[in-house]
């Protein structure tokens, strides 16, 4: 510490070694859990289901892994917002983007069930627009 003098050492995004420990706990876990390759399995999952979802509401499904998002058809009686109020009401959180888009990520560890009871949720509010 006394080597230092005023002024010579700062760095707001320096290698914080505590940080770091915490960075490369993460990487191992991500890496035993084989969670990436879950995030695949479960992403062509989810994002095939959500291209079956009723095309009158739904204008496209796309997504990578479990990072996925619909764009809706906008209408006076409801947007992305309203949309999302209703998934909220029906026992699911997802984010609206813009006018248009919801965008869905489920947390890494979501397990086949947890997406699956999230998908009905989704086609159930998606059909109850129609």
């Amino acid at each position: 510490m006394l080597t230092i003098k005023p002024g010579e050492h700062g760095s707001t995004y320096g290698g914080n070694p505590l940080g770091t420990r915490v960075a490369i706990t993460a990487l191992k876990v991500l890496e035993e859990e084989k969670l990436a390759e879950r995030s695949e399995a479960l992403g062509k999952i989810l994002l095939g289901e959500m291209k079956k979802l009723n095309p009158e509401v739904v204008e496209l499904a796309r997504g990578k892994g479990l990072m996925n998002a619909i764009v809706i058809k906008p209408t006076e009686k409801y947007d992305a917002w309203k949309v999302c109020l209703k998934l909220q009401d029906n026992g699911l959180l997802a984010k609206p983007t813009h006018d248009h888009i919801i965008r869905f990520t489920p947390p890494l560890v979501i397990t086949e069930e947890e997406l699956q009871e999230s998908i009905d949720i989704i086609r159930k509010t998606i059909d109850s627009l129609v």
